[in-house]
């Protein structure tokens, strides 16, 4: 398949959270207890919320900067490709790199939304995350139909809440929530036991899927004196591995049949080692009295989770041990390990270097994210003008050209911004 014909949805991509979210979404009366954007006078823009701060890094927005200006400061909306914050340029820059669709996980709200929730009012966290989503599903989302695929924060303080929070957004349409991948780490209880129960009954009973993205299970790696930041950033796919074995042997799934479960930007590669390592566990540690509800790992992971990746040229050759079904594609804009704006490029050569056939291809691309989501690809943008060069014809003014953060600052302040 020629990369100009592919449709392309990604399901790991980030937003950068604009100053009006809480001002239009939240209550009245509790708008001034509500997240405060607060922009410093050196131009860094944060988030104040019950006496905590949060920021955004540098690498959670780098898109189209030199390489040599990325890092971990932070930054302002100012210093920003405008399609992290903007959602009108959002999709420009999705039709400038073919990109159908696309979902956005959440930035200043922590990963998993748990710097939103986790506050020590909890009934007013879970009111900023029920604003937050709303901003989200309605303004975001809604802005371009088609265009996105909705996922929601919860209150992961408060389970009672969570509950009510997926039965709103499931109402609103919304059929995908973000969960830390490993909530021990986030001092959470863990899968060990029954306490989110009452979440995965209501994630079942509604057909939403929980994505657990990379980052929240930093917490289990204690760093040898000396690590750098690349230790992390090199073993953060792998730690989905970790969450994966969590949810299948604490017996979840026995309970929840139908739960759904995404690892978003987990990669692909690890995952025909543990499904080699845990089938042969099964048989061969047999005395541990592990269920898996019957089914062997493999099949536990085929009929419930779907895997995601930016690049995996080598986990690609193996595509069919994992499952063509479960393996999904992701752009990861506007962060470091982002292919944007050369996602099809990228993708097709590593589709060619495995052998895949154009159907695989298709089900890795769009259909399998729009199955497991729920989403109509064609419901709002006709398939013949859905895939890449025709995305693409609508964005021949959108300039891609490597920009320094400079030039970024002074286009914000010729804006008025």
């Amino acid at each position: 398949m020629r990369h100009d014909d592919m449709i392309m949805v990604s399901i790991d991509d980030h937003v950068i959270e604009p100053p009006h979210i809480f001002e239009e979404h939240a209550p009245a009366s509790l708008r001034d207890q509500m997240p405060q954007f607060v922009r410093s006078p050196e131009g860094i823009d944060t988030w104040v919320f019950q006496g905590e701060v949060m920021g955004t890094s540098g690498l959670g927005a780098v898109a189209s900067w030199p390489h040599d200006e990325w890092g971990f400061d932070p930054v302002g909306h100012a210093e920003m490709r405008p399609g992290c914050y903007d959602v009108h340029e959002r999709v420009r820059d999705m039709n400038a790199n073919g990109v159908l669709a696309s979902m956005n996980f959440p930035t200043s709200a922590g990963f998993a939304g748990a710097w939103l929730a986790g506050k020590p009012d909890r009934k007013l966290a879970a009111q900023a995350v029920s604003a937050y989503n709303d901003w989200h599903i309605d303004d975001w989302c809604g802005s371009y139909p088609g265009r996105f695929i909705p996922l929601a924060v919860l209150p992961l303080w408060d389970v009672d809440a969570c509950v009510a929070e997926i039965d709103r957004v499931a109402a609103k349409g919304c059929t995908a929530v973000t969960f830390p991948e490993t909530p021990h780490a986030n001092d959470l209880p863990g899968f060990y036991g029954d306490h989110w129960d009452p979440v995965f009954a209501a994630l079942s009973d509604n057909d939403v899927a929980m994505c657990m993205h990379i980052g929240g299970a930093f917490g289990l790696i204690r760093q040898p004196e000396g690590a750098t930041a690349d230790q992390l950033i090199v073993l953060a796919p792998q730690l989905s591995a970790i969450a994966t074995t969590d949810l299948m042997v604490s017996g979840t799934f026995n309970r929840f049949p139908k739960l759904k479960v995404a690892l978003s930007e987990g990669g692909i590669g690890w995952i025909p080692f543990l499904l080699d390592r845990m089938d042969r566990h099964l048989v061969n540690q047999s005395w541990t009295g592990l269920d898996l509800g019957g089914k062997t790992a493999t099949e536990l992971w085929q009929s419930n989770f779907i895997g995601c990746f930016i690049t995996d040229p080598t986990a690609l050759h193996v595509a069919e041990r994992i499952g063509i079904d479960t393996l999904t594609w992701e752009c990861d804009y506007p962060h470091s390990d982002s292919t944007w704006p050369q996602s099809p490029e990228f993708l097709s050569a590593e589709f060619e270097a495995a052998g895949l056939d154009d159907r695989a291809i298709e089900k890795i691309t769009w259909e399998n994210a729009s199955r497991f989501f729920r989403f109509d690809p064609f419901a709002h943008i006709p398939r013949e003008s859905a895939n890449v060069a025709s995305l693409r014809a609508l964005a021949t003014d959108v300039d891609t050209r490597t920009t320094s953060r400079q030039e970024y600052r002074d286009r914000y302040q010729s804006a008025g911004r």
